[in-house]
């Protein structure tokens, strides 16, 4: 099979070459068209200026009207001229003139003719007879002849025949024919030999790229393909496929983070749960010191559990599996159940919880200078998403109880729900210090936990804002973060708000 390199040369080729020649073509068929019918105007001007004179002198005898220089060369001859002899005329120097009656008997005849008579035939003669001017191609002589017949106006029943050779005509033809099948085969050489050139040489640029990224591995992705240097067509392929090579190097490196991540967050509870267990296996124990293992090793089962459970979901997300999309729900009821769970760690932690619903979404409620949701004075439909139940309660699960964990002893996390520009609004905040501007970009990244997260004894995995933010993305809304009118950090789920 032919390469693609050598089919396009070859459509090039057809291309060419069939274009090529249909313009010849027609360019040969105008010219042949061209010279004919100047022919059969010489003709046709000659034989009326003949049919015009007899026209307008019909008591003088019937005769031709042959160029100065044919009458005068017989006296000239003899000496018997007077003055100089009048110049050489070209007007007839190869058309044959004879004038017939209606009965084809020929009249007069041009001195070319000697004694010979142009064939005239019954049907010409009616066509004549009718008023109408006739050309036609006569096997006349040993050349190939033109004639033209033109009646007689003016009440005389004569006609005008005008003959020419075609000789010429033929031989221009001829070598116009020849002339355009040189030009249309240089031109078809010349235009198959630079579409070969510039295909190779684009070829060549596509070649060199193709190496290139057969070089490229999973290991290599910092490498780039080669440029070709103008900004053409070639050049933004290049330059996409080095865009795409660079979201690929991204993509691999956040993989390979993920997955040394993954297998440290999994290591540790599992080397302390073996720790656990070992200690505990040494040597025999009081019944409560086995429930005091049992229950430090169930803590990290849960852990990992959760941990497990936030990685499949994550993947779910991720490969399309786990849809953020469903029917409508109500989120005040959601956020009244996640609260109530989250209170009794807010109490341990002496934290004040509080809940700000509002009953419904009305299209007039508005925000205050702080971006806080006001609720509307009427009454209109329930704040809802287009969410899954378990996938909203998971995201209001994860902000709520990171904001209790990390909220001072003493301080107060308020929990409200609104509207906002059509979005449905949840917002979390704290009294806290706050979040860093410098770690806010970072923050749902997948395993990253901030400073005050490391240095803190709060546990954790660092999954938690980045099921979140995968979840409320899918559903096509977003999660901001901002300073909080408390004096921490404010948490901003918009969802999109059903109509």
């Amino acid at each position: 099979m032919l390469s693609f390199r050598r089919r396009l040369a070859l459509a090039h080729v057809v291309v060419v070459t069939a274009v090529l020649a249909i313009a010849a073509t027609l360019t040969y068929l105008s010219l042949v068209a061209s010279l004919r019918q100047q022919l059969d105007g010489a003709l046709l001007v000659l034989a009326e200026q003949e049919a015009s004179m007899l026209a307008a002198n019909p008591d003088l005898p019937v005769t031709v009207h042959e160029a100065p220089s044919a009458v005068s060369a017989s006296a000239s001859a003899s000496g018997t001229g007077t003055g100089t002899a009048p110049p050489p005329s070209y007007a007839r120097l190869d058309r044959l003139v004879q004038i017939i009656d209606r009965d084809g008997q020929v009249l007069a005849r041009s001195a070319n003719l000697g004694a010979s008579t142009l064939p005239s035939d019954a049907a010409l003669l009616a066509r004549l007879a009718d008023g109408e001017a006739v050309f036609e191609n006569l096997a006349y002589g040993d050349e190939p002849t033109r004639r033209v017949s033109v009646p007689v106006r003016g009440g005389r029943a004569l006609a005008v025949q005008v003959a020419g050779s075609l000789d010429d005509v033929d031989h221009n033809i001829d070598a116009a024919g020849w002339i355009f099948g040189a030009m249309g085969v240089v031109l078809v050489v010349v235009l198959t030999v630079t579409g070969t050139l510039m295909t190779g040489r684009v070829f060549g640029a596509i070649d060199d790229v193709t190496r290139q990224a057969q070089r490229i591995g999973d290991r290599t992705l910092s490498d780039r393909l080669p440029h070709p240097g103008p900004h053409d067509e070639m050049g933004r392929l290049i330059d996409t496929l080095n865009d795409m090579l660079a979201r690929l190097e991204q993509a691999f490196e956040a993989q390979r983070r993920f997955t040394a991540d993954a297998s440290h967050e999994l290591r540790s509870p599992l080397s302390r749960l073996r720790t656990e267990l070992e200690i505990t296996l040494r040597r025999p124990r009081e019944p409560a010191e086995y429930v005091d293992a049992l229950r430090s090793s169930l803590d990290e089962v849960v852990r990992l559990t959760t941990l497990a459970e936030e990685l499949l979901t994550l993947a779910r997300l991720d490969s399309g599996q786990e849809s953020a999309t469903a029917a409508s729900v109500a989120i005040a009821p959601l956020l009244e159940e996640v609260v109530r769970r989250a209170r009794p760690a807010a109490t341990r932690r002496d934290v004040d919880l509080q809940l700000d619903t509002l009953a419904t979404a009305d299209p007039a409620a508005s925000e205050d200078a702080d971006g806080e949701p006001v609720p509307a004075a009427s009454a209109g439909r329930p704040i809802a998403a287009h969410l899954p139940r378990q996938l909203l309660v998971l995201v209001a699960t994860n902000l709520v109880d990171n904001a209790v964990k990390f909220a001072p002893a003493g301080g107060t996390v308020r929990v409200s729900l609104g509207t906002r520009e059509g979005w449905s609004a949840i917002v979390v905040e704290d009294d806290g210090p706050g979040i860093p501007e410098e770690e806010r970009p970072r923050l749902f990244e997948r395993f990253y936990r901030g400073a005050g997260a490391r240095a803190s004894e709060v546990p954790g995995t660092g999954l938690g804002l980045a099921l979140c933010d995968a979840i409320v993305r899918a559903a096509g809304g977003r999660i901001d973060i901002d300073d909080s009118p408390l004096g921490g950090g404010r948490f901003s789920v918009l969802l999109p708000a059903p109509r």
